[in-house]
């Protein structure tokens, strides 16, 4: 998600820069009502070019849709929306743009399909989609093996978890969340960063040290208010949110990659719906969709190989 000179203008960069995505790959939390619109778009620095609609459909992968879907024509997507480079609004407040809206809505015009798109709270989306509330989800959803237990995946994206501090920070490098040991950590909640750092608290104790306190904020920009005004010493969020949170701003730096995690979109467990997703998204890698899209928003290092359904989690 220095010392701050500008506080207002510096807020509106805040939720612009700051994609806090939850999976850890991310999982990235909603923006605050009210303030993710025009805050999260700074101008210039949020790209617009289209790389969706010259998408041809995909007669081999629509094939694979349920008989009802290639009827009905449409499916709901609930997708959160955070800031850059996952999900966040254009200058108007109300258009949403980013990486997971564009392979959105990339593969559903291979499968023929209208997406009637709903935002929600990154929390609120995979209890959902079980209650068959959505059809599917998008909020840099994390692949891990809790969450295969109930949801299935389709894989698009290769993000995961990483730090960010102040300039000012002697950390250099999070190999090890010991060394995180008497320091305050700010993440999102619900998120697999949160999950994470509860989970590994336990490393302090056992090595005689004050464990590492953490921190936890519903808004992306809450996260990134607490590391400028020193109420957090590192922040934990998606890779490819913090590399473009640092490329907005002075002051923070981007610290390292601590685990890599496959992102997909998230469906109620046991879907029919997946493999006709997953050929969409081989199928736009394979005619330079895919690459394209990772362009624009600057996550080229993100690309997977081939699209996979709720494969293991990336140990």
């Amino acid at each position: 998600m220095p010392r701050i000179q500008h506080t207002a203008a510096f807020a509106l960069i805040t939720v612009a820069a700051f994609a806090l995505t939850a999976c850890g790959a991310g999982d990235p939390a909603a923006a605050p009502a009210g303030a993710a619109g025009p805050a999260a778009s700074a101008e210039g620095n949020i790209p617009t070019q289209d790389v969706v609609s010259p998408v041809k459909k995909n007669e081999a992968a629509a094939a694979l849709l349920p008989g009802d879907v290639r009827a009905s024509g449409t499916l709901t997507i609930a997708s959160s929306i955070g800031a850059p480079p996952g999900a966040t609004y254009l200058p108007d407040g109300k258009t949403v743009a980013g990486t997971d809206i564009d392979i959105a809505d990339a593969a559903a015009r291979a499968l023929g399909l209208e997406l009637k798109r709903e935002t929600a709270a990154f929390e609120a989306i995979l209890p959902a989609l079980d209650s068959g509330k959505y059809d599917l989800g998008t909020g840099n959803f994390g692949v891990t093996d809790e969450r295969r237990k109930t949801i299935d995946f389709v894989t698009y994206l290769n993000d995961g978890q990483g730090f960010a501090v102040r300039d000012d920070s002697r950390l250099t490098k999070v190999t090890d969340l010991s060394q995180l040991c008497g320091l305050t950590v700010g993440t999102t909640a619900g998120t697999t960063f949160e999950v994470t750092l509860e989970e590994n608290k336990h490393l302090c104790t056992e090595a005689g040290r004050k464990p590492y306190d953490v921190k936890t904020y519903s808004e992306p920009g809450a996260v990134w208010a607490s590391l400028q005004q020193g109420r957090s010493d590192v922040v934990m969020s998606t890779i490819n949110g913090l590399r473009y949170a640092v490329r907005q701003q002075e002051g923070v730096r981007f610290l390292n990659e601590f685990k890599r995690l496959d992102v997909g979109f998230a469906f109620r467990k046991g879907t029919p719906l997946a493999p006709a997703f997953r050929a969409a998204v081989n199928g736009l890698k394979a005619d330079g969709t895919y690459d394209r899209i990772l362009q624009k928003w600057g996550i080229g290092a993100s690309a997977i190989e081939t699209s996979r359904i709720s494969p293991p989690e990336i140990k």
